[in-house]
């Protein structure tokens, strides 16, 4: 079933969009599966569960952390975490570097925005996220790398919502990329769309999707 699943949503990806497979909460078998099945991009969403199954599975893997980050928990994924998604304050960005450089690595990560109508979604304001760039503090942080913007819609059947929302982020990634990072090739990425509305979003500019329920079925 997941290998099905899998083949059925690659066929509707479109060229540079890369595929995230959200395994939080799937047992170690179903990603095994996914990853027999040729992924090798993984979404998780709790520190100790993507440390677990980092260390059980093969080392090509890479590894998104796509849900709400303490700092406290940020040690146990600096060691091998691929991309950080939901980077979505200052001090997080501050103990992702101190993580980093403990690890003698750069950890790539994604500025979450708040898009969505739901009040349960975290993530930056516009301005928020301005004073954060501007700051003398993220300055000094230089083992953490910006590689773009990361948000959610609201969960609706609204497709002009939806659409309203990803434009949204879309124009925020626009403007960043003008006001502080024209001269970053890095700054690339604008992970938006999930199961219920990834093909929403790839027509709306999204080069990264996230896709759990459309691959390992609904949990429980």
């Amino acid at each position: 079933m997941i290998k099905d699943n899998l083949l059925a949503v690659r066929q509707t990806l479109k060229e540079n969009v890369k595929l995230v497979a959200v395994s939080k909460y799937q047992p170690l078998d179903y990603v095994k599966q996914a990853y027999e099945a040729g992924q090798r991009v993984f979404g998780e969403s709790h520190a100790l569960e993507v440390r677990d199954k980092a260390e059980a599975m093969p080392k090509d893997i890479e590894w998104h952390f796509i849900g709400h980050l303490q700092t406290n928990k940020v040690k146990y994924i600096a060691p091998f975490i691929s991309c950080i998604e939901s980077v979505d304050s200052l001090k997080l960005m501050q103990e992702i570097n101190k993580q980093a450089l403990k690890n003698d690595r750069v950890i790539d990560c994604l500025l979450q925005f708040h898009v969505a109508q739901e009040e349960t979604k975290s993530g930056f304001t516009l301005e928020e996220c301005e004073q954060v760039l501007s700051s003398d503090e993220f300055a000094l942080l230089k083992n953490i790398r910006i590689v773009g913007v990361m948000g959610m819609a609201t969960y609706t059947e609204d497709e002009k919502q939806i659409r309203k929302e990803f434009k949204t982020l879309v124009a925020n990634f626009a403007y960043l990329k003008m006001a502080y990072f024209s001269a970053n090739q890095d700054f690339k990425e604008i992970s938006m769309g999930m199961t219920d509305d990834y093909k929403i979003a790839m027509s709306e500019g999204s080069t990264i999707v996230r896709v759990g329920s459309g691959i390992f079925g609904s949990r429980g």
